[in-house]
């Protein structure tokens, strides 16, 4: 169940994937955009880092790939790693893959982490950047991740 107390159009939910929820454990992050996610290829993509998310990211923990959406009868995967220079800092994980990556399959960011000490709800917001002559980033969506307290 989630709760957002202020609904607002702006705001989009992106679909999401990790192996554990529980705190301080080590878990796989599945951040999935869509085709119908996304309008445009795209040049550079950047997913904010919650303040309170107090986990050490390493740029060699992250990668863009091609993937595969699960469901009730299969997992969500990385198929393919699509070469890319990852940048991480307090604010944000920011990713430049080597060329535009195309709007027709479903990408995401995939992070082997372990999860923050703190429990509760974490947002991370995916801005992206198409090809073309304005180096505007907008906004794609957020995933809204829970953090729970151990068993």
């Amino acid at each position: 169940m989630e709760f957002r107390w202020e609904t607002s159009r702006d705001f989009r939910k992106l679909t999401y994937f990790i192996t554990s929820t529980q705190r301080m454990r080590r878990s796989e992050y599945y951040l999935v955009l869509r085709p119908k996610d996304r309008r445009t290829a795209i040049l550079k993509l950047a997913v904010t880092i919650p303040p309170d998310f107090d986990v050490e990211i390493k740029p060699s923990d992250v990668k863009l790939c091609y993937m595969t959406v699960g469901g009730m009868m299969t997992r969500t995967t990385c198929q393919e790693i699509i070469p890319a220079v990852v940048e991480v800092t307090d604010k944000a994980v920011e990713i430049f893959p080597e060329r535009p990556v195309s709007d027709k399959r479903p990408i995401g960011v995939y992070m082997n982490l372990f999860n923050p000490s703190s429990i509760g709800m974490f947002q991370f917001n995916a801005l992206a950047q198409a090809p073309g002559d304005v180096p505007i980033s907008g906004y794609l969506g957020s995933w809204v991740i829970q953090i729970d307290p151990p068993d």
